[in-house]
C-alpha cells in the first residue's frame, strides 16, 4: 500500500467520523426518482444505500416511478396526462403503474441482493421489506379535472415502518395507496416520501432528482455566479416559494422545494435536494462539511458563538495537529478549561471547525487574538474571517482599540485583513514579560477604530 494512500485516506477518514458518529442510530427517508433508475443509477446507489445502513443508519427509500409508466402508456398506445404536477390515472395509467411499480421493486431488491467480491456490497446483507404502509384517498376533482385513480396520502402505518426498522431491515415503499375498501390510488413518490418522514418524524429526508439543488437565484440556471444555496433556511425557503409560480414538472424549483419545506415545519431537521446525475452525491452529502445539494433546515446549521466548557474537547481535538507541527504554541487542557470565556467557535452540525481566543489587556486597550485555527478540512471557505469579525466585534463590545496577534507562518494572511506589523516592544508590559524570543513570533496590530 502507498505511502501517498495512507497520508490521503487516515486523514480523511478522520474527517468523516464524527459524522459516522452524529447519524448513528438516525433515520433517514430517501426518495428516489424513477428517473435515477432509468438513467441506470440504481446499482450505484444500492451500494451507497447499503453502506450507510451499515454505519448504523436506519433507511426508508421511497422510489418513484414516473418515466416508467409513461414507457409502459408509449407501448401501449395511451397518452400520458398530468395537471397541477400530478398524473391523471385512468384505467390504462393505474395497470401501467402497477406493471411499473412491480417490475421497480424487483430490480431494486436484486440491486440490494448483489455481494461480489470486491464490490461495496461484498459480505452485506440487506434485508428489503415492503408492504402495505399507506393508506390512501382520491385527489377527486380539481377545478374541473378528474385525477380518477390519482391519490394522496390519508394515513402512514408509522408503527409498522419503525417495528421494520428495528428489526435490521431496509423498508422499501411504492408510491401507491390503497383505500379501506381496497381501492388502489396511484400516488405521487414525492408526497409519499414526505409524509412518510413527517409520520415518523425521521432525522432527514432526502430526494434524489434530476436537479441539482436549488441556486441562489432560482429563476436562473445554475453557474458560476449562480451556485447552489447549500444550506437554505426555512424561512428563506418560503419567502422563495411565495415567489415561484406553482410547480408543474420535476425540474421547476419549487417542485422538490415545497415538500422539503412542509417536511422540514412538521419537524423533520433536515430535508435535502440531491441530484443522483453525480456518483456518490448521498456520501457526499451526508459525510462532507458543505455537501452537494441543497438542505432546507429550521435553522442555521454554522454557528458562531463563545465558547462554553462542552466545547474543551473539540477545541483540543482542533488545535492538537496545529500544536504538534510548530504552527501555534501548545496549551495544555487544564489553560483551556481556565480560558473557556475567552474562546469564540465556530461549528457545524455539532462539529467545531474553527476557534480563537481573545486575551484583553484593559490597561493597554488592546487585546491578543490567540488560537485562531481553522480545520484544514473546511479551509479557504471564510470561516477564518467569520471568526476574525467576531473578535473583532467582542472587543469592541469591550471598549478597546485594537487587537494584536503573534505569528510564525501566517502574517501574510493578516496583512491582507488589516494587520499591520510593528515591533515587539510595542507589546503591553504584560505580554511583553511573556514574549519568547527566541521563537521570533511576528507581531500584527489592526486598529478597531479609524484615527481622529
Amino acid at each position: 500500500m502507498s505511502t501517498v494512500f495512507n497520508f490521503t485516506f487516515v486523514p480523511w477518514f478522520r474527517s468523516v467520523a464524527p459524522y459516522i458518529h452524529t447519524h448513528r442510530g438516525k433515520t433517514f427517508v430517501v426518495g428516489l426518482a424513477g428517473e435515477a433508475i432509468a438513467a441506470g443509477k440504481l446499482q450505484s446507489i444500492a451500494q451507497d444505500l447499503a453502506l450507510i445502513q451499515s454505519m448504523g443508519v436506519k433507511v426508508v427509500l421511497v422510489h418513484g416511478f414516473r418515466p416508467q409508466v409513461n414507457e409502459q402508456l408509449r407501448a401501449k398506445g395511451h397518452e400520458a396526462r398530468y395537471s397541477h404536477g400530478m398524473r391523471i390515472t385512468d384505467e390504462v395509467a393505474l395497470d401501467s403503474a402497477q406493471e411499473a411499480a412491480g417490475q421497480l421493486r424487483y430490480e431494486i431488491e436484486a440491486a440490494f441482493s448483489q455481494g461480489l467480491p470486491n464490490t461495496p456490497m461484498a459480505g452485506a446483507t440487506v434485508r428489503i421489506i415492503s408492504g402495505n404502509f399507506i393508506t390512501a384517498r382520491p385527489v377527486g376533482v380539481l377545478d374541473g379535472v378528474d385525477f380518477k385513480h390519482s391519490g394522496l396520502v390519508r394515513k402512514v402505518d408509522s408503527a409498522g415502518i419503525r417495528r421494520t426498522l428495528d428489526f435490521g431491515a431496509m423498508v422499501l415503499i411504492s408510491p401507491f395507496g390503497f383505500s379501506p375498501t381496497g381501492e388502489a390510488f396511484n400516488l405521487t413518490m414525492e408526497e409519499v416520501a414526505t409524509s412518510v418522514a413527517i409520520s415518523i418524524q425521521a432525522d432527514k429526508l432526502i430526494f434524489l432528482t434530476e436537479v441539482p439543488g436549488i441556486p441562489l437565484e432560482p429563476s436562473l440556471p445554475v453557474s458560476e455566479e449562480n451556485p447552489i444555496d447549500t444550506e437554505l433556511p426555512l424561512d428563506a425557503a418560503e419567502k422563495m416559494l411565495a415567489t415561484l409560480g406553482p410547480a408543474q414538472r420535476p425540474t421547476d424549483s419549487a417542485f422538490y422545494l415545497q415538500h422539503c419545506v412542509k417536511a422540514c415545519k412538521a419537524g423533520v431537521e433536515r430535508n435535502h435536494i440531491l441530484p443522483f446525475a453525480v456518483d456518490g452525491s448521498l456520501l457526499l452529502e451526508v459525510y462532507v462539511h458543505d455537501g452537494i445539494g441543497t438542505m432546507v433546515i429550521d435553522e442555521k446549521l454554522e454557528s458562531l458563538r463563545e465558547a462554553t466548557a462542552d466545547d474543551i474537547g473539540g477545541i483540543l481535538q482542533l488545535i492538537e495537529p496545529f500544536e504538534r507541527d510548530g504552527t501555534l504554541v501548545k496549551r495544555d487542557r487544564t489553560e483551556i478549561e481556565r480560558d473557556i470565556g475567552h474562546y469564540t467557535v465556530i461549528e457545524h452540525d455539532g462539529v467545531i471547525f474553527g476557534c480563537a481566543a481573545l486575551y484583553p489587556y484593559p490597561e493597554a486597550r488592546t487585546a491578543e487574538m490567540a488560537a485562531l485555527t481553522v480545520s484544514p478540512n473546511v479551509q479557504a471557505q471564510g470561516d477564518g474571517e467569520k471568526i476574525l469579525k467576531r473578535v473583532e466585534q467582542r472587543a469592541k463590545a469591550a471598549g478597546l482599540e485594537s487587537i494584536f496577534v503573534l505569528t510564525t507562518r501566517t502574517m501574510h494572511w493578516f496583512i491582507k485583513r488589516g494587520f499591520q506589523q510593528v515591533d515587539p516592544e510595542w507589546l503591553p508590559e504584560a505580554r511583553k514579560r511573556k514574549y519568547n524570543w527566541d521563537r521570533k513570533s511576528q507581531v500584527l496590530v489592526k486598529k478597531l477604530y479609524p484615527s481622529t
